[in-house]
């Protein structure tokens, strides 16, 4: 099975290329669980930050996510008007705090749900000694000095 529409990524760069398919394998997941459940990776890693009653700043947030603010600034405001988070001007200075609603406590866990799911699916489809290695490998991938 292919799982890289070779559209979006060119036989040659992937010829040779170990990055290239790990960053591709990547891509591809990420791109089918955002179909599956509506959200992009940027408004979960946002959700993320939020966990556990966290409030936060959105420039606490890009800097965590190491994300652009405007791209930050753009989604929280899409989630406000969709009631998945809270807005309120902190009490110093002109930031704006940003928390998850209720709303959005239960779409973050569907989220973190539909990911379980599909970890489960890509745990049956493997044996563990095929996870075992993968793991492995990508642990010293994600280590190597490049």
């Amino acid at each position: 099975m292919n799982i890289i529409p070779r559209k979006e990524v060119p036989e040659d760069i992937l010829k040779d290329s170990v990055l290239a398919h790990v960053a591709a394998a990547y891509f591809s997941v990420g791109k089918r669980l955002e179909r599956k459940t509506g959200c992009s990776a940027t408004r979960g890693f946002i959700l993320s930050t939020l966990r556990g009653g966290a409030t936060l700043n959105q420039n606490q947030i890009a800097t965590l996510l190491g994300l652009d603010r405007t791209v930050v600034h753009r989604a929280i405001k899409s989630m406000v008007r969709e009631g998945l988070v809270s807005e309120r001007k902190a009490k110093s200075g002109r930031a704006i705090n940003v928390q998850l609603t209720p709303k959005g406590s239960r779409y973050r866990q569907r989220l973190i749900e539909a990911r379980v799911a599909a970890d489960e699916n890509v745990r049956h489809q493997l044996t563990s000694d095929e996870r075992a290695t993968l793991l492995r490998l990508l642990k010293l991938i994600a280590e190597l000095e490049l």
